[in-house]
């Protein structure tokens, strides 16, 4: 052979190997790139909480008696409510008077009693008389035009409702709340356990002038133990008390009946004191903390009767001494607590323990900025601490991904994904559990349709069909993996799934029916094959003979499946699947994902298993039919066995081809988020929550970032798989040789 042909040969390939070699690792290096990007996005969900001291201002507590005090949501100004009824608003870096607001009180020489904050800088101020004012500090960023557009931060006091002074006489604590209607509600706690109620309700008649109505009541119940701790909702609907004997009540203050004692719950077996109580954000769980420094939260759940009976949902961290204060925080489900010597920080929903600070400072009181990322304390040696929280996605927690979890309003812990609400005080429910059990439903059913449809074609295609007619049918199939996945998902929602719905019984009955005929035909055959016409269609033509069966079969079951229906179902199946197996039928359910999905999936699992079919040696199926074998022993013992790591590779392939289907599951299932194996239901795979929940997501939010986490997870569900697959082919080849 020529010398400079071979020379240019061997050139060729040596620049083809560094041509694949160059390709083959960029592929893979990209691959990581795609890898390594997710993951940086999804890692900061479980980066560690943070809190960062940032000023600390002595004040002068020999001159001044502090009642309450408060910081703006900048942490620049915070104010103090001395013990005269004077405000203070001064500067938090160096403790420098910005303001003073002389004390407005109902009456000439009245002063401040007790003190409540709560809300978004709320405070109910009881006065020396017994009457009640309900005020509001305000913080007004502004840019002042005259001083080169700097932010500077105006102050003022909004008084919002005065309650007189109660039946009664003065009580020992006072809490006040105003709802958005203008309802206005006070209860006041005497000696001996005894409550009153006041509500004010502020209208306006016909002529445009201003109505108050008043009423007092008192709130009666029995108690082993002293009333230690209460607390009011938000709108005043709901009241709370805690006793020194640990015991829970809960009264229903409605605008429209009488006030009533819901349930005493006997909280602690060995009835420890209640020191603390407060309601996390949405007002619906209570947090408890009591003498042993236990925190716990509680919320409404039904009992057998039906009921909704306070219980015990979550226990979170522990103090070394009693629990003195309990806040929640504005934006999420977390509570901050205060003991003997530190605050701690923990997320309701998931237990999950975040902060602890403040171990030496002597704290004796704090507060949350409104947006709830900073913190105001007050030490014994009257210094005020301010701390930097970043908690950047409190609610994400193992757990809570992974696990079932409690979460409010619900009976028992699940799994569940809900990732928005109309509602302010909703919780994100971010388990990915019920979509990664929804990947593998849907992959299951998918492949259980795809799979014996794409082998036993290829089988026929591969060792039974004519030359000729395969050179029809391999093309003709995988013509079908050019369809697009949206055209599929497209047919399966609007037409296949009505279509199914319709014919339910039908569906049912070809299930039993087809089977049988064939199984019948085929007993027929082998008395029917003896006739000379028939024998001709032994050679590759099998499915002339099987294609009408198949139909005819199919259209019995159609025309039969309303009248079975009517006859044992009472007309509507899907009525007595709900009542007497307790199964809902979705009309976009697993059986239009087995046949949608399927339809993707059969091309590439029949294109690589008929390749290994067919790349197996003739020399090994002539020697067995050379030894007596009948064809389809030859493929059974001999065929099969060998081209087996092929088939497997083709499955895994078309495995991985179901987990990652988007638009058919996405357009197909109705995604619902459920964990229910009932082909009748829906589910909500990962790869189609990924594309509905990524355009709504907040960039850098919780949702956004597990979103991506749930990318990694459908990368790692594919590579184990392609890995022990490719493990499996590997062996498969070791034992039946290379074809």
């Amino acid at each position: 052979m020529n010398a400079a042909f071979l020379k240019k040969v061997k050139r060729n390939d040596q620049l083809a190997r560094w041509v694949i070699t160059v390709g083959g690792m960029a592929i893979i290096f990209s691959v990581i790139f795609i890898l390594v990007l997710i993951a940086k996005v999804s890692l900061p969900l479980f980066l560690a909480p943070k809190a960062q001291l940032q000023q600390v201002v002595q004040l002068d507590r020999a001159n001044e008696q502090i009642v309450t005090f408060g910081h703006d949501e900048y942490m620049e100004t915070a104010y103090r409510l001395l013990d005269d009824g004077t405000t203070v608003f001064f500067n938090l870096e160096d403790g420098s008077e910005i303001d003073r607001f002389e004390p407005d009180p109902p009456a000439e020489g009245l002063t401040p009693l007790t003190v409540e904050s709560f809300g978004r800088l709320r405070q109910a101020i009881g006065w020396s008389d017994g009457q009640l004012t309900v005020s509001q500090v305000r913080f007004k960023p502004f840019f002042d035009i005259n001083n080169n557009n700097q932010r500077r931060i105006d102050h003022e006091i909004i008084p919002l409702a005065l309650f007189p002074t109660p039946a009664d006489g003065i009580p020992l604590i006072s809490q006040a709340r105003i709802d958005e209607e203008g309802r206005q509600t006070r209860v006041n706690r005497y000696p001996g356990n005894h409550l009153t109620l006041q509500v004010r309700e502020v209208s306006e008649n016909f002529l445009g002038d201003e109505e108050i109505t008043e009423t007092e009541t008192t709130l009666s119940f029995n108690s082993s133990g002293t009333l230690t701790t209460l607390i009011l909702s938000a709108a005043g609907q709901h009241l709370y008390a805690g006793t020194d004997r640990g015991e829970l009540l809960r009264w229903y203050l409605s605008d429209t009946e009488e006030p009533k004692l819901i349930e005493t719950v006997q909280a602690f077996a060995d009835q420890r004191s209640i020191t603390a109580l407060n309601l996390v954000l949405g007002d619906v769980s209570l947090a408890v903390g009591d003498e042993t420094g236990q925190v716990s939260t509680w919320f409404p759940v039904r009992d057998e009767m039906g009921d909704k009976k306070l219980k015990r949902i979550h226990t979170l961290s522990q103090h070394n001494g009693a629990v003195q204060k309990i806040l929640p925080s504005p934006q999420d489900k977390s509570v901050i607590s205060l003991g003997p010597n530190k605050l701690i920080l923990d997320l309701m929903t998931s237990e999950r323990f975040l902060l602890a600070f403040g171990e030496e400072e002597g704290l004796i009181d704090f507060r949350l900025s409104t947006r709830g990322d900073s913190i105001l304390a007050l030490t014994k040696e009257g210094r005020l601490l301010s701390w930097k929280l970043d908690i950047p996605h409190p609610e994400i927690s193992l757990g809570t991904l992974f696990g079932k979890v409690w979460y409010e309003g619900y009976d028992e812990p699940v799994y569940a994904w809900q990732s928005s609400s109309a509602s302010d005080d909703y919780e994100p429910k971010l388990s990915l559990a019920p979509l990664i059990f929804g990947t593998l439903k849907g992959t299951f059913y998918a492949m259980l349709f795809a799979v014996p449809l794409a082998i036993f074609g290829a089988i026929y295609t591969s060792q039974f069909a004519r030359p000729r007619l395969r050179e029809w049918i391999k093309p003709a199939v995988e013509v079908m993996a050019a369809i697009p996945t949206v055209i599929i998902g497209f047919l399966a929602a609007l037409w296949l799934a009505p279509l199914i719905e319709r014919s339910l019984g039908g569906v049912f009955l070809s299930l039993i029916l087809l089977p049988a005929a064939l199984m019948l035909s085929i007993l027929a055959w082998q008395g029917a094959r003896k006739i000379e016409p028939l024998k001709r269609l032994e050679r590759g033509f099998e499915f002339l003979a099987i294609a009408p069966i198949i139909i005819l079969t199919i259209a019995i079951a159609a025309a039969c499946g309303p009248g079975l229906e009517n006859l044992f179902f009472a007309g509507d199946l899907k009525q007595w699947l709900f009542t007497e197996m307790g199964t809902r039928y979705d009309p976009r359910n697993c059986i239009i994902i087995a046949f949608a999905m399927g339809f993707a999936v059969i091309p590439i699992t029949f294109t690589i298993a008929e390749d290994s079919l067919s790349n197996v040696p003739n020399s090994l199926k002539a020697a067995s039919l050379a030894l007596g074998a009948s064809r389809w022993q030859t493929v059974w013992r001999v065929i099969l066995p060998s081209a087996s790591p092929g088939i497997f590779a083709g499955t895994m392939i078309g495995f991985g081809r179901a987990v990652g289907e988007t638009m058919i599951v996405l357009m197909a299932t109705g995604n619902t988020a459920i964990m229910d194996l009932s082909i009748f239901n829906g589910m909500r795979p990962l790869s189609a929550n990924i594309a509905v929940e990524i355009p709504e997501a907040p960039v850098d939010g919780s949702l956004y970032r597990t979103l991506f986490l749930s990318a990694v997870i459908l990368f790692v569900m594919t590579f184990v798989v392609n890995t022990i697959a490719e493990i499996v082919r590997q062996r498969l080849r070791a034992k039946y040789g290379k074809f």
